[in-house]
């Protein structure tokens, strides 16, 4: 048994998966995060198919979404996921925030939608409130 698998699963720290195809975003948001207690970046994807392969082969509690990617969309990894028992929370992340796609995300079980141009720096805050409440639901 690892040190890993002995932690109580609220009190290990929240999987991150990125899932943005800008290697310069990916950079910015893994240096935002490496400074938010009890949150861990613990991979990346550039594309619809990479997440959603990466969320079916490994536990993840976190997803920061893009909706435009180099191949596929957020819209198709959310689609693709909308069954797995265990849902990551799904913190869009877009320059493409139009009324019409926060409706269509918020269908898909999407609980934060946030414009990159405006309200990038909410992430860190949204990421904390997402770990808080893991650590408050208990076993």
């Amino acid at each position: 048994m690892t040190e890993q698998s002995k932690e109580h699963p609220h009190t290990a720290p929240l999987r991150v998966l990125l899932v943005e195809d800008s290697i310069v975003l990916q950079e910015r948001l893994r240096e935002l995060l490496e400074f938010i207690p009890g949150v861990a970046v613990i991979d990346t994807a550039v594309s619809e198919s990479a997440a959603v392969e990466v969320v079916r082969s490994r536990p993840v509690d976190a997803m920061i979404l893009d909706l435009r990617l180099k191949q596929g969309t957020g819209f198709g990894v959310l689609r693709a996921l909308a069954k797995l028992p265990h849902r990551a929370v799904a913190i869009v992340l877009t320059n493409y925030a139009l009324p019409q796609y926060r409706r269509e995300a918020m269908a898909l079980g999407v609980r934060y939608f946030l414009d990159k141009s405006c309200e990038f720096d909410q992430l860190a805050s949204v990421l904390r409130e997402v770990a808080d409440a893991r650590k408050s639901a208990g076993p």
